[in-house]
């Protein structure tokens, strides 16, 4: 019997299974991006204090050191590991895709990161200690430590979108894959980000100090706001460009969500912009609440939707454009010795060729159709889809309104010829398109 290398189903009701990577991975984002960010912001500021003697700002840097001590690298070492449970047992082909890829990658971006831990510890508790040329060096070589890291992590992330070329199905190379079409956008919009997220936490570290230092904190919320706008402007900018370096799925599914995308955008683009110029305008105004508000208006309205957006436009795909997002793989890479799926699933059927299958599930039959069925939706579209009623997000209930079972099965064939190109095609035998199409109209959305 021929047999794919599946892993067991994880399941998660009402969300989906992918998405408890998505609500753990935006967390993380909010603290690393804040660390990077950091880095060049601390670069910057431990320069002007060495060239211009200004020993007023080092109090600032340690009070912005604590927080990125506590904030991102606690944060930040809680939630990486979580990323990592959750994609593993969400997605175990497309993590293993990204590890036999690019382990050495990783490999070099966590010697990058035991140098920033053990850096941001030197910064913060020496910062009184040692002298400030010393200190300059040390804070320079954090920052460019935060950007390798950045710079190792998005060729790998950017991978997960669109390989480096055509050149790597046939090599399987890792600078092929590495070194893709937006890789390097991709990496200038997540700089630009940075940029400005540091400037939105400075704003809330220089309003705290108001009480000590009135005008060194007027100042620096001024300097914030000024950083912030410089990060806005260049994450406009490389977007444009980035968004030009998508595949055609990639385009397919944001043109499903444009009109509201633009909306979105374009009112959080009014928001920060007004809370940027009153930053620089009237430093006064910036209190605490608000600049902490602030914080969590650009995790929920900010990252929460971008990292969606992204991780939607890569569909079908979860890795290199030959992994399906529902575990299957769907294209040779030579390079890799790595054979499509598609073929032996047509032939055979998923029941037939998953391992994990239970035995009584492997022929479908009139009695057991709709556990078949059950089975083989949650195989299918649960990596991407919630499947209850009450399924928050991209339910099957709000594609398949009013449809019966012909009209279910009907998308299920058109599904198969490739006529969704944010769908996977995956073509199946008679009788399971039968079974998935009876399951999901017995649940009467």
């Amino acid at each position: 019997m021929d047999i794919i290398g599946q892993f067991p189903l994880f399941y998660f009701p009402e969300y989906g299974s992918a998405w408890m990577m998505g609500v753990t991975g935006t967390i993380h984002i909010l603290a690393s991006h804040t660390s990077v960010g950091a880095a060049m912001l601390f670069a910057f500021l431990a320069y002007k204090a060495y060239k211009e003697n200004r020993t007023d700002l080092y109090p600032y840097m340690k009070k912005y050191g604590m927080f990125l001590l506590i904030f991102s690298y606690v944060i930040g070492s809680i939630t990486g590991p979580g990323i990592w449970y959750t994609a593993t047992a969400a997605s175990p082909r497309g993590i293993s895709a990204l590890i036999h890829n690019f382990v050495w990658v990783w490999a070099t971006e966590w010697v990058f990161f035991v140098y920033e831990v053990i850096g941001v510890f030197l910064l913060v508790y020496f910062i009184d200690k040692i002298d400030k040329k010393t200190h300059l060096k040390l804070t320079f070589s954090f920052a460019l430590a935060s950007v390798g890291t950045l710079a190792l992590i998005i060729g790998i992330i950017s991978f997960m979108m669109w390989p480096g070329t055509e050149a790597y199905y046939a090599t399987g190379s890792a600078s092929d894959a590495f070194f893709g079409t937006n890789t390097f956008p991709h990496m200038f919009l997540r700089i630009g980000f940075m940029i400005m997220l540091s400037g939105v936490i400075g704003l809330l570290i220089s309003s705290a100090m108001r009480k000590e230092n009135l005008e060194l904190s007027n100042e620096l919320t001024k300097k914030m706001g000024y950083i912030s706008m410089l990060g806005g402007f260049l994450v406009l900018f490389f977007f444009m460009w980035y968004m030009g370096t998508l595949p055609d799925n990639a385009h397919a599914v944001f043109n499903v969500t444009k009109a509201d995308v633009i909306q979105s955008r374009i009112i959080l683009t009014i928001v920060f912009s007004l809370y940027f110029l009153l930053a620089v305008v009237k430093p006064q105004y910036i209190k605490t609440p608000l600049a902490g508000a602030m914080i969590f208006v650009i995790l929920i309205a900010g990252i929460w939707p971008g990292e969606k957006l992204r991780e939607s436009m890569r569909k079908p795909y979860v890795a290199g454009q030959y992994i399906y997002s529902n575990q299957i793989i769907s294209r040779d890479v030579a390079g890799k010795g790595i054979k499509s799926e598609l073929p032996i699933i047509a032939k055979k059927g998923l029941l037939q060729v998953n391992p994990f299958v239970p035995q009584n599930l492997k022929v479908i039959t009139p009695e057991n159709k709709l556990a078949a069925g059950e089975l083989l939706t949650k195989m299918s579209c649960s990596n991407c889809h919630s499947l209850e009623k009450t399924g928050k997000y991209r339910p099957l209930k709000d594609r398949l309104v009013g449809m019966d079972k012909d009209g279910i099965k009907g998308i299920l064939y058109a599904m198969g010829q490739g006529a969704f190109p944010y769908m996977p095609t995956l073509e199946l035998p008679e009788d399971e398109y039968d079974a998935i199409a009876e399951y999901i109209a017995s649940l009467k959305y």
